[in-house]
């Protein structure tokens, strides 16, 4: 996913290409058994990052990431992420494109494809599968704005 980034840091000032690849790096640090604390990886990731001294825009980036808003609310744990805000900025919208164009594996692939191997990986009836299918216009709208924003700096199509 941080070879996505380098990609699209085109778009952005020296530090917010490298909070960015940051992001990119540590969005799912939450996942570390180390780190779990409520089993929800966003919050986990950014409160590890806080405790760790890391920047506050990194921590709600992280905590942020994927439309994260969406597993919360089902979750029923809105009120933990609320302590970060949403940026709503290009730099969001390239970490949530390059979360949602890139494969488990680091290949490349649309944000529709991506949507569906979350749901075969984690089957009809997961929260997981829930949450993305209602996140799906607002991370492709992401997905779209910044193809659109690479496309005007002259990057071109970076999607298979």
């Amino acid at each position: 996913m941080a070879r996505r980034i380098a990609q699209a840091g085109g778009l952005f000032t020296p530090a917010d290409r490298e909070l960015a690849e940051a992001a990119a790096v540590l969005h799912d640090v939450g996942y570390a058994p180390d780190v779990v604390a409520s089993g929800f990886h966003p919050v986990d990731g950014a409160r590890y990052l806080e405790e760790q001294g890391f920047p506050d825009r990194l921590c709600a980036l992280v905590a942020r990431h994927s439309c994260a808003h969406s597993e919360a609310a089902l979750r029923e744990v809105s009120a933990d992420l609320a302590r970060w805000e949403d940026e709503k900025t290009a730099v969001r919208d390239a970490l949530w494109w390059a979360d949602m164009t890139t494969t488990p594996d680091g290949g490349l692939t649309t944000v529709a494809d991506r949507i569906e191997e979350i749901r075969e990986r984690y089957g009809p009836d997961d929260l997981v599968t829930a949450s993305i299918g209602q996140a799906r216009p607002e991370l492709a709208a992401a997905v779209e704005r910044t193809e659109e924003r690479l496309r005007a700096v002259g990057l071109g199509q970076v999607v298979k």
